[in-house]
């Protein structure tokens, strides 16, 4: 098996974190913002957004559209 072209695995990437990230910053972006210094804002955010993206939501989106990333 051949892997996915590289810009239908973009794809997959961003309609996993665009949601993720709207959602955690619509949920707890009042307290992200009292981290004043951005890149420890920025660890914060990273810490859970990329397991929960590399374990959780893009092997459900590649199980999900695993049809279409095969073609």
């Amino acid at each position: 098996m051949k892997p996915p072209k590289k810009w239908k695995m973009a794809v997959l990437i961003w309609l996993a974190i665009y949601p993720l990230i709207t959602t955690v910053f619509a949920v707890f972006g009042k307290y992200l913002m009292m981290i004043e210094v951005l890149p420890l804002r920025t660890l914060c955010i990273t810490i859970v957004l990329v397991p929960i993206m590399v374990f959780v939501l893009i092997p459900f989106l590649q199980k999900l559209l695993g049809g279409w990333l095969q073609k």
